[in-house]
């Protein structure tokens, strides 16, 4: 029996602080590569002003291959658990469902994020190299880069989601984040707000940040599919009523027909 009242407050904010950590812990630790090569990406972060971007390209480059293959699928996993407690079943076994939705999604997943690896790293040069050029094109890309992130956000909810072919998924994430764009402001500034107060607060990094993100990545699309979903029942219960008025017209016709013929 669950504690009430103000007991009952601290126990279900201590309950979600447990779930969120310990999947953006598992997040982490099967993303590990990925980690050590963001981490070289910092390093030299610093240096890429002195014009040495030789080692910050290594490191970027570095990310986008080792990212298909630990950040994407470990990511899926967290969508996946995101799911669960969108849909209600906050109760849902964290390892079980984290472990099931890695092995589930990685095919998928893997071959995504090959795809959205590229383009973000071709977006992150461009924007480089017209950053220094003082280009208004680098504004341009980084509006790009903005809608490419929240597209992928929307790949991995639809991917936990549907069951659909690799290659639609990706379509139809473009599709929503275009289509949908007061949904994906919203997307982009709740992640944006979310990782510059984890930048401010680092300690939050391995504990919340993923979850957080994830979480409200995969409720904002869940609105917008719950909509789609009313969208199309009222569609097909218009589509049944037009089809039973056409049925009944006919027979009206018809009898109208066998009277004359009488």
């Amino acid at each position: 029996m669950e504690p009430r009242g103000l007991m009952g407050g601290f126990y279900k904010i201590s309950e979600w602080i447990m779930r969120l950590s310990v999947i953006n812990l598992l997040w982490i630790i099967c993303s590990i590569p990925f980690v050590i090569a963001s981490s070289g990406l910092f390093f030299v972060q610093s240096d890429v002003e002195a014009e040495i971007l030789g080692q910050f390209y290594t490191a970027l480059l570095m990310m986008a291959i080792i990212a298909p293959f630990t950040l994407f699928p470990a990511t899926a996993a967290m969508f996946s658990v995101a799911r669960k407690w969108v849909m209600g079943e906050v109760d849902a076994p964290l390892f079980k469902t984290f472990f099931k939705g890695y092995k589930e999604n990685y095919k998928q997943s893997m071959i995504g994020g090959i795809v959205y690896s590229l383009l973000l790293a071709i977006m992150v040069v461009d924007f480089i190299v017209y950053r220094e050029q003082m280009n208004i094109l680098s504004y341009i890309f980084i509006a790009f880069l903005i809608l490419l992130v929240i597209s992928l956000f929307n790949f991995f909810s639809m991917l936990v989601h549907y069951h659909m072919k690799t290659f639609q998924l990706l379509k139809n994430a473009v599709l929503i984040t275009i289509g949908k764009p007061f949904r994906s402001l919203s997307t982009a500034i709740i992640a944006g707000a979310v990782f510059f107060i984890s930048t401010r607060f680092t300690f939050l990094i391995p504990f919340f940040m993923g979850s957080i993100i994830a979480y409200m990545s995969f409720w904002n699309f869940y609105i917008i599919y719950q909509k789609l979903q009313d969208q199309l029942e009222r569609a097909k219960r218009a589509e049944e009523e037009a089809e039973l008025t056409a049925d009944l017209e006919n027979e009206d016709v018809k009898g109208n027909k066998e009277e004359v013929n009488k």
